[in-house]
Order: structure tokens, then C-alpha cells, then sequence
């Protein structure tokens, strides 16, 4: 027993890299991505459990403690350590009975029956059929432990079922990285082969009963209809079986290979694979074989990494394989029936369509076991033991700018992306130009950094590029700079004037930049005379009251009020004591009706706009809050009054809007709910959504653009990036 480190502290117990084990990597991962959920708020440590007292480890400083596993005075003494230790406030346990010393792993029970801090225990395995040491095993970990954390819904029901546990449960999924999505071309040259070339792969530590020597079997039937096909079998022997019979078990697959003739159909990776390398196999792979022979597997990481890179399935049908493969992700194949597996394979290579929709279904009903997501969860259920901080202090991602400039070329910000991917395409919009022209001014005045004066400059000079005689400004731009002249509209007109108001009167942009502004806007102004579009107004207001700020124009204020009066008309005829709204629905961009009446009274103090700015707005936070999770309205139907609100495509537009109003409303009232619920409406980014899933890609620095009823849209686009950056750069100020 060794101790190294110790304000409030979450213990994680199991083995850690660099020892050579599923459950290692599995802690590792976990631990850094609650590290980066939790910034600031825990500190984390490892209790690393070692093989006997041979083997030793070079652990990293996050180790602070380490176990023998057949050592009972070192559960015991660690227990005793961590007891004393006020810092401590959970202890979650990574458990699979065979890293345990004892029958069943049942040293842990002394660890157990010693600490005096919450646990929480997530079981790797959960076996369907226990012997009586291994059913009074997992019964006294349940009686010790605060919560039970399993990976599959399966497992819940064994757990209740079989041993009859009464504790509170809760499914996690197994982690996986964030990747992208993507065909097999680039992997398959960075390995050497030809993007024709068929290839399948497993990996993992190889021994018996991992079902790979079936796959050899099956594949003369395979290599008949396709000799090229190779099958990659990627990982090093499994320590305990290299320490009791060497490479027996691959040497004897080596031998059978070559009686089959398949030595060119079959190559061995024996070594212990990097998380870039298991990725990059894994994504030259056309199929992914899961070949389990252990009915009872509740978990498998290398099956789930597998689908969240987007790959077909072939798995035995184990009892984590059955949770999840599908028919529309893979095929289950039969135990101990080699011919399964070549009817199996072929089926997939016969059919690339039927394969490419496979992968697809994988790569998007796995999002939700992203890290991220995963952090999330386990976040949550830290937060009953913790003394976190309060939601508005909680540490909010960094801003990152990487992918708006990813975006952007030197004519402006391109329109769509596929995934992270600009899409050159899609063209530009005046719409979203606009709105990374606010981003940039918003984040030069609160950073300074000179390269967001370059981005300004280029969006300036796409407004200036689509703005005709007559003061109206264009949206849509072809790739080829070709402007479509059918494309305005008044809304676009209006987050235009919003824009080019805000960096009339952001105070360090140089003089220079806001004279261009202001020359385009008293153009575009001329514009605004009729106005039928209420958000087209709500845009507007916002964007002559910041410019007001700079010219102090009564024409200007007349306009804000004629604009405002607008709005309130609209509210009165439309609202009533059950439907306080400036319309019979609620669309898009809603909470930019009341945001633009607060500005309007803050600008002219006219009383009644504050009254409608606030009514709505109190309306708009009962429909789109739900047990203080923002709700916004979704884009597939919207929500007519009398009718039922459509909860998804949620988009992040909206998430960034109320984010925009509650601010200004807090501004003007000074009333806490307002900030409080602004931070619940910024979280929506960060996973506190309907679906628990992170919207924000902080890998990428883009946003996903839109969260559906199964999952999030998994491309990345100016509109959803923009929102994103509008609303954590707009919260800071709070």
C-alpha cells in the first residue's frame, strides 16, 4: 500500500494505465472527462489496484493511493487513510470481479466494510446465472454502496431480478471518443491498403473465448466470393494469459491460418494499441466482428468504440451485442457457428449501400455515449454527494473561436458544414454573417485579440458586397460570389441593422470599422419604412438603439418607438389571459420580441413596453421551461395555441436567444429569476437538454446544429456555431 496527494475530492478506484487493462483505460477516460466537466468545482484521484505485490507500475501523480489486490491490510489501510481525509466526498468504484483479490473479488468487501464515505460502484459485469459465493458477493457490495451505476438497461434487470437488489440504479453507458464521422478511404491508405480493398477487424486483448479463432473459420467462404478481404485482428495477448501459457493460444490461431491458406487474409497487431491507433483501424474497417463467446458479456467497450466510429457489426449475440446491435447497425451471428459468420459477412460485403446505412445508424444512435455525455451523467449523480457550486458559478467551456474561423474564408463565413467540414458548397448568408459579425465584435471587446479585427473587416466587406442602391442588403450568396437577388427578406435586413448597431457602438473597435458600419446601416435604415415581420422589428430595435447610443437622434428614436408600437399591436391583439403572445404561435426566435422591448424602454422609457416585455417574456419561460431545463420550442411543427408544442428539432438559435433576452430583462428589472434562468438556458449547450446530450462540441469548437428526438444533428454550421459563441460570450458579462 502506497499513498501520494490530498478541496472536495472524488476517489476512483480500479486499475489505471499504464497497466495493460480494459478497466485502466476504461478509469482513465472517465476520470479526464469529469476532470473537464467538473473544472474547477472536484479534484480527482486514483486508488489504482495492483496485480499482487510483483507488479509495479510507473503511475502518474494522479494515483494517490495503491492496492495490492491480494494484500486485505492494504484495503483496510487505504479505507482507514481516505476515512481521515475531509476532502473526500465520494469514492466511485470501477468494478469487475477478476481485478479483486479473493473468490469473486471478495477482498473489496473489507475495503467496503472499513470506508466511511459515500460510494458509488459502477459494475463492468452483471452475470445472469450466480453461484451462491458469487450471489453473496454482489449482495454485500449492494449493502455497502450508496448507488449502482450498469451500462445496459439488461443489467438492471438481472441485478433486480437475479439478486434482488432494492438500491438506486442508474444506466450509464459505456464511454466512447468523440470522432468523426467518415468513410474508409483515408484510414485504409494511412494502413496501407487500397479503398477497394474489403477489410474486417476485432480489437482487443487476445485469448481464448474472445471467439476470434471462430472468425478464422468462417472466412475461406468469405475469401472465395472476395480473396482480397483481410481480417485484422488488433491487440497484444492478455497479460495473465502471456504469464501462464506465453503465446500458445496465438501461435496455435498462427498455425491454423496457415492450414487454411489465409495467411495473406489475416494479420496480428501484437501490441498494445494507442487510442489513435484503435480509431484509425477501426475506421479503415468495412466491418467490425465482436466475436464474444461469453453469452454473459453485459459490457463491451471495443464493440461500442467500434459503432461510435460508424462501422457495420458482426457480433456473436451476447448480452451487451443483443442491447444494442440492430438490424439497421449489424447483423447478430450464432455461438459456436463458424458459418454464421460467413453468411454474415457476406451479407455486408455483398451489399455497400445496405453497409453505409449500417454505419450511419451506428455512428448516430451512438452520440449519446460520447465522453462528454458519459461525464455528464456521472456529474449528476455526483451532485447528490457534492457541495457543488451554484449553477450561475459553475466553470463554463472556454471560448473558442477555431471553428467560426474554420468557417470563414476571405470572402465571409460559409453556410454549412458537414460535421466539422466546411461545406464551400452551401454558399454564404447575410444571415450568418451578420451574426459572426456580432460574435467577433463581442469577443474583440472583451479579449482584444487583433485577429477577430481581420474577421470583422471580412464581414463588413460582405455586407458592403450584397447591399444594393436602394439600401437593401441580400442574404444568400452563391460559392461563386453570385448574389441570388430573390433572396431578401426583412428578417435578414434586420439582424443586418442589429449587427452593424452593435459595432456603431462597441467602444474599442477602431473608428475606422464603424464608419464603414454606420455608412451601410443609414443606408440600409431606409428599409425599414413598412415593416410586417415582428422579428424583422425586434432585430431592428436592437440594432438603432446601440446605434442611438453613438448619434443620439430623435429620427432614430422615432423609428425605435414606430417599430415598438409595432410590436405591442401586434401583443394586443393577439394575447390573451391564457396567451400572452405577439401572435397565435410561437415559431422561431421568440424570445427576440420581448428582448427588443426592453431595449425599446430603456431607450425611450415608455412604460408599456417594459409592461409587454415583461408579461411576454414570464409567458414565453413557462412554455419553454420544464423542471428548469430549457425546452425551446421545436422546429418540426412549432406551437399554435390551441395545438400541442412540438418538442425537437430544438435549435441552438434558440438557446442563444433566450440567453440574449433573460440578460437584458435581468439588466432592466434586476430581477435574480432572470439570471438565474439565463444560466439554465446557456446549459442547454452543455447537456441539461431534454436528451442529456452536449450540443456544444468542444473538441471541435463548433456546434451541432439542432438536437433531435434521437439525437443531436451531428453536423456543425455557421448558424448553430454563431449561437453558441453569441450566447457564451454574451453570459460573461453577467
Amino acid at each position: 500500500m502506497k499513498k501520494r496527494g490530498g478541496n472536495d475530492t472524488v476517489l476512483f478506484m480500479g486499475t489505471y494505465p499504464p497497466r495493460e487493462c480494459g478497466i485502466a483505460t476504461f478509469t482513465r477516460d472517465l476520470v479526464n472527462a469529469v476532470d473537464k466537466r467538473l473544472t474547477g468545482q472536484i479534484k480527482t484521484g486514483i486508488v489504482a489496484i495492483n496485480h499482487n505485490d510483483v507488479n509495479i507500475y510507473n503511475y502518474p501523480k494522479k494515483v494517490q493511493y495503491e492496492v495490492s489486490d491480494s494484500d486485505l491490510n492494504d484495503y483496510i489501510e487505504v479505507a482507514e487513510q481516505i476515512n481521515a481525509r475531509p476532502d473526500v466526498k465520494l469514492v466511485c468504484i470501477q468494478h469487475e470481479f477478476g481485478i479483486f483479490g479473493g473468490e469473486w473479488g471478495d477482498h473489496l468487501l473489507m475495503f467496503l466494510e472499513t470506508l466511511e464515505k459515500p460510494v458509488v460502484v459502477t459494475f463492468h459485469s452483471v452475470l445472469p446465472s450466480p453461484n451462491d459465493k458469487l450471489y453473496r458477493v454482489v449482495r454485500s457490495i449492494s449493502k455497502k454502496v450508496d448507488d449502482i451505476v450498469v451500462m445496459t438497461k439488461a443489467g438492471v434487470d438481472i441485478l433486480r431480478r437475479t439478486y434482488g437488489l432494492e438500491n438506486s440504479i442508474h444506466v450509464v453507458p459505456h464511454g466512447i471518443p468523440t470522432t468523426n464521422f467518415e468513410n474508409q478511404v483515408k484510414s485504409k491508405e494511412k494502413i496501407g491498403y487500397s479503398a477497394k480493398k474489403p477489410v474486417i477487424c476485432t480489437f482487443g486483448m487476445v485469448g481464448p473465448g474472445k471467439g476470434y479463432d471462430d472468425v478464422i473459420e468462417a472466412l475461406p467462404e468469405v475469401v472465395k466470393e472476395f480473396p482480397e478481404v483481410v481480417y485484422l485482428i488488433l491487440g497484444e495477448t492478455h497479460p495473465i494469459v502471456r504469464k501462464n501459457c506465453g503465446e500458445e493460444f496465438r501461435n496455435g490461431m498462427i498455425e491454423r491460418i496457415k492450414e487454411l491458406k489465409l495467411d495473406k487474409n489475416v494479420k496480428f497487431y501484437n501490441k498494445y494499441l494507442t487510442l489513435d491507433e484503435i480509431i484509425m483501424y477501426i475506421k479503415a474497417a468495412d466491418i467490425y466482428v465482436s466475436p464474444s463467446q461469453n453469452p454473459n458479456q453485459i459490457t463491451s467497450g471495443t464493440l461500442v468504440y467500434a459503432m461510435g466510429c460508424g462501422r457495420a457489426i458482426v457480433s456473436t449475440p451476447f448480452l451487451h451485442a443483443k442491447d444494442i446491435v440492430t438490424e439497421n447497425k449489424g447483423l447478430l451471428t450464432e455461438f459456436e457457428n463458424t458459418g454464421s459468420f460467413s453468411e454474415a459477412i457476406l451479407k455486408i460485403l455483398r451489399n455497400p449501400e445496405g453497409r453505409k446505412s449500417m454505419e450511419s445508424h451506428a455512428y448516430h444512435e451512438t452520440r449519446e455515449m460520447t465522453w462528454p455525455n458519459v461525464a455528464l451523467k456521472y456529474g449528476e449523480l455526483f451532485d447528490d454527494y457534492l457541495e457543488l457550486e451554484s449553477e450561475e458559478a459553475k466553470v463554463l467551456p472556454k471560448v473558442n473561436t477555431a471553428h467560426l474561423s474554420r468557417l470563414t474564408d476571405n470572402f465571409g463565413i460559409i453556410q454549412f458544414s458537414k460535421q466539422w467540414v466546411p461545406d464551400p458548397m452551401s454558399g454564404y448568408t447575410l444571415d450568418d454573417n451578420a451574426r459572426a459579425l456580432l460574435v467577433c465584435v463581442k469577443h474583440f471587446e472583451k479579449f482584444r485579440e487583433y485577429k477577430q479585427l481581420n474577421l470583422i473587416k471580412t464581414y463588413l466587406n460582405y455586407l458592403k458586397y450584397v447591399q444594393d442602391k436602394d439600401g437593401k442588403l441580400y442574404n444568400f450568396v452563391s460559392k461563386d460570389k453570385k448574389i441570388d437577388e430573390k433572396s431578401w427578406s426583412e428578417d435578414a435586413q434586420g439582424r443586418a441593422i442589429w449587427a452593424l448597431g452593435f459595432l456603431s457602438d462597441a467602444p474599442h473597435v477602431p473608428a475606422d470599422f464603424k464608419r464603414e458600419a454606420q455608412e451601410i446601416l443609414t443606408k440600409a435604415i431606409t428599409v425599414t419604412e413598412d415593416v410586417k415581420s415582428p422579428r424583422a422589428a425586434a432585430f431592428m430595435i436592437q440594432g438603432l438603439c446601440c446605434y442611438n447610443n453613438t448619434v443620439n437622434s430623435t429620427k432614430i428614436k422615432a423609428k425605435v418607438r414606430k417599430l415598438a408600437d409595432f410590436l405591442v399591436g401586434r401583443y394586443e391583439e393577439s394575447s390573451n389571459e391564457e396567451w400572452k403572445w405577439f401572435e397565435k404561435y410561437l415559431t422561431y426566435a421568440n424570445s427576440k420580441l420581448c428582448e427588443a422591448l426592453f431595449y425599446a424602454y430603456n431607450a425611450t422609457g415608455k412604460k408599456r413596453y417594459l409592461e409587454v416585455a415583461d408579461e411576454s417574456l414570464q409567458f414565453l419561460i413557462k412554455e419553454t421551461f420544464d423542471n428548469e431545463i430549457f425546452v425551446p420550442v421545436g422546429q418540426d411543427g412549432w406551437y399554435n395555441e390551441k395545438g400541442e408544442k412540438k418538442l425537437y428539432d430544438q435549435q441552438p438559435i434558440e438557446a442563444a436567444y433566450m440567453v440574449d433576452a433573460l440578460i437584458e430583462a435581468y439588466r432592466t428589472t434586476k430581477d435574480d429569476i432572470y439570471r438565474h434562468k439565463t444560466f439554465q438556458a446557456f446549459r442547454w449547450f452543455t447537456g441539461d437538454n431534454t436528451k442529456k446530450q452536449v450540443v456544444y462540441n468542444e473538441a471541435t469548437g463548433g456546434c451541432h446544429d439542432g438536437l433531435g428526438e434521437r439525437t443531436i444533428n451531428i453536423n456543425q454550421g455557421a448558424e448553430s456555431t454563431l449561437a453558441y459563441l453569441l450566447a457564451r460570450l454574451s453570459i460573461m458579462n453577467l
